[in-house]
């Protein structure tokens, strides 16, 4: 199994959702700046991969690196139930961020089969469910997703080491790691671009470029993200709980401020989020 640090594995879902056709039909040729994960639960379809045409059956898998092209099609008589995940943020040890060493996208699990595709089914029943805090429910069960593909014995292969990182780079994601780490276990305390610079014996200037450089963003709107979600968290599960305290329980003492950041990265204050859940 590819080596991933528990303490920073967090990925980001970006959709799930499932779709059933039948018929003739055709895709615009794509790519993405984020992993997708393409299953074909039931059924059959093409898929054209890199300019190279395959024809695929049920309970296959596909995972595409950033940047792939596909598109997929269908022929008259055809039917398929497919279920599509687009996630990042996720890192396997000595390799880019967002990145999966496989010599091809389609890949069919020698190992813990049926449990991938009954994962991919409760998927399925939770989105049609779609009871409160679904979307933490849908973050477990694909997480559980990608353990499975990362325990395979083939679905991965060690010997793309083309793109393997450099003791330099390795280092650089290390102390990124570490410090998301960090954000994520005390995001509710009082923390600045210097005290983290301080933590981690490097200067403000250093720790912004080198963090910037492995996730695009910086540390402290990287903090604000992670507080605003559980903030999102605090909303949909608990129910008796004010604006006021949410602010405070996330690390903002001013609840002004905090709602206008809220805003700001959701669209919608988070009073009107609050009731919405309720």
């Amino acid at each position: 199994m590819f080596k991933v640090n528990a303490k920073t594995f967090n990925p980001e879902i970006l959709y799930v959702f499932d779709v059933t056709t039948s018929g003739s039909s055709i895709g615009s040729k794509h790519h993405h700046d984020f992993l997708e994960m393409s299953v074909i639960v039931e059924g059959e379809a093409f898929y054209t991969i890199e300019n190279q045409l395959n024809h695929l059956e049920e309970k296959t898998i596909l995972l595409f690196n950033p940047g792939v092209d596909h598109h997929e099609h269908s022929i008259s008589g055809m039917e398929s139930t497919q279920l599509h995940i687009g996630f990042r943020n996720v890192t396997l040890d000595c390799f880019p961020k967002n990145f999966f060493p496989i010599e091809s996208p389609i890949i069919h699990l020698s190992e813990h089969n049926e449990d991938f595709f009954t994962i991919c089914r409760k998927i399925m029943t939770e989105r049609s469910a779609n009871q409160p805090g679904h979307e933490l429910m849908l973050k477990s069960l694909v997480t559980e997703l990608i353990v499975l593909l990362l325990r395979d014995k083939y679905a991965l292969t060690h010997q793309n080491t083309a793109v393997a990182l450099s003791k330099e780079e390795q280092d650089k994601q290390q102390l990124v790691n570490d410090i998301i780490h960090y954000l994520e276990a005390h995001y509710p305390e009082d923390i600045t671009l210097n005290s983290l610079a301080q933590n981690y014996f490097i200067s403000p200037t250093n720790l912004s470029r080198v963090f910037k450089e492995e996730t695009g963003d910086s540390p402290i709107n990287h903090l604000i993200k992670i507080r605003l979600e559980q903030a999102k968290v605090l909303m949909e599960t608990e129910k008796e709980i004010t604006i006021k305290e949410i602010s405070h329980l996330v690390g903002y003492e001013d609840a002004l401020y905090f709602s206008k950041l809220f805003k700001k990265y959701y669209g919608q204050a988070p009073s009107a989020f609050l009731k919405k859940s309720s």
